[in-house]
């Protein structure tokens, strides 16, 4: 069968694009942006890709298009395949169809963490021989890739709550069939298309609904919305993270713990991941493996030699003894959390946060009376203020007595300058950042080796 994509380069349907070439379809794909890193690994499979929305590229017609979620009506090649009538449908139906209906699915949904909770547990299914299949919203560096077919029924997907499609306005994760489903947490987010979190705490229950009587779901009892979704229906068997389950820190950054199972110790954590929500992570993925059966001793040596996926905490660059990090930061939540598992692994030394507010609900400006609180535990911030922004970062910043500006060379001009060893900069965004992380990182080389 020939699959041609639209929207082809984001990472969920490059994923798509990926196993639907595992299982012997011949892909074709279109993006506005046709770039590397995406691009260059699906040309690696073999997948044409064309660059922009030309309707040539529908001709001869394909037997399937798979329509990603940022496609709109008004598109041409959207307005093509309704016109000439051509078969259509949406990613994640596609998938359910294809490769999920006959799996083991374990799904990792929530506001936060849902990429690196799933890398956990698909690295703690390989690990133990199960060979799964995985779709996840991030490169998984203990594979190399973000997606793949699997060799056994089990697949993880990382389960997200924003919509499906133009013509399918539901969530993504409706469509996943969990026998496994992990709840991490639930907070308001994705303001571009839900209302408030009541509309969010709707989708989830939505998803509780399709998870089988034989199946389970894990969630931390700390987490009040989680608690109300819970409370509207559940028909699956539960565990919860601080009721079934705990953890005993044994360091302050989380490198290292204590798993406890009803009260009982279970075994001890000790791995290169920092942060408090990243031990919380590995419980629920722990959790989530001993439900196929895997031992948690199993899980907790599969745990040692995890590695976070690229853009969570990644360590990009030490030069002079200045470490640079890269973290995917999208809600002020997550980026208190991280600056929190920072701050506890590096003690008084400084940490220097530079943030681009880049996702949807961030520009709206929903987050911009918390955003800037979330970066206390830096000793510096600065703050980039790009120019689709509905409300003013400057006039926050100056509130808050941080640095805002609207040019990143003249950021990485800055903190070059101030730059000294022992000093932690941590970039956060969900973007490219207009390339900073690499500028920053030949201007910190060339300072400091000539």
């Amino acid at each position: 069968m020939h699959i041609h994509i639209l929207g082809i380069c984001g990472t969920f349907m490059g994923g798509i694009a990926a196993i639907a070439k595992s299982l012997g379809h011949t892909v074709t794909g279109s993006d506005l942006n046709v770039y590397p890193p995406m691009s260059t690994q699906l040309e690696q499979l073999g997948i044409k890709l064309t660059q922009g929305y030309d309707v040539s590229q529908l001709e001869p017609a394909p037997d399937m298009v798979v329509i990603g979620n940022a496609m709109s009506r008004g598109n041409p090649c959207v307005e093509y395949v309704l016109d000439k009538g051509l078969p259509y449908t949406s990613g994640p139906e596609w998938l359910k169809h294809n490769l999920l209906q006959n799996s083991w699915v374990l799904a990792v949904a929530g506001t936060h963490g849902k990429t690196t909770t799933a890398s956990m547990l698909a690295w703690i299914l390989e690990y133990a021989g199960l060979k799964p299949g995985f779709l996840i919203g991030g490169i998984v560096q203990n594979f190399g890739l973000s997606a793949r077919v699997g060799e056994t029924p089990f697949f993880v997907i990382e389960a997200d709550e924003y919509d499906t499609a133009f013509f399918d306005k539901r969530s993504k994760f409706v469509h996943y069939l969990p026998r496994t489903l992990i709840l991490n947490n639930l907070e308001f987010d994705h303001a571009d298309i839900f209302d408030d979190l009541n509309a969010i705490k709707k989708q989830f229950h939505h998803l509780m609904r399709t998870l089988p009587s034989s199946g389970k779901v894990i969630w931390p009892t700390s987490e009040s919305a989680l608690s109300e979704v819970i409370e509207q229906g559940c028909w699956s068997e539960s565990e919860t993270l601080g009721g079934d389950w705990r953890y005993d820190l044994h360091k302050s950054d989380g490198s290292e713990f204590t798993v406890l199972l009803n009260e009982i110790p279970v075994g001890t954590v000790k791995w290169q991941a920092i942060g408090e929500h990243n031990v919380k992570n590995a419980i629920m993925a722990i959790a989530a493996a001993r439900h196929v059966g895997i031992a948690i001793e199993h899980s907790i040596a599969a745990l040692a030699e995890f590695i976070s996926p690229k853009r969570r905490m990644e360590l990009k660059a030490s030069i002079a003894n200045i470490n640079v990090y890269d973290d995917f930061a999208h809600h002020p939540t997550a980026i208190k959390t991280t600056l929190a598992g920072l701050r506890a692994k590096v003690g008084d030394e400084q940490i220097i946060a530079i943030l681009e507010p880049r996702s949807n609900t961030m520009k709206m400006g929903v987050h911009q009376h918390t955003l800037l609180a979330s970066l206390v535990a830096a000793n510096q911030v600065y703050l980039f203020e790009p120019d689709n922004l509905s409300w003013s970062l400057h006039e926050q910043a100056e509130l808050a007595g941080m640095q805002c500006l609207t040019n990143t060379d003249k950021i990485i001009e800055q903190v070059v300058a101030n730059a000294q060893p022992q000093q932690h900069i941590l970039i956060m965004s969900n973007g490219g950042f207009n390339g900073l992380h690499d500028k920053l990182i030949t201007a910190l080389q060339h300072k400091f080796t000539q």
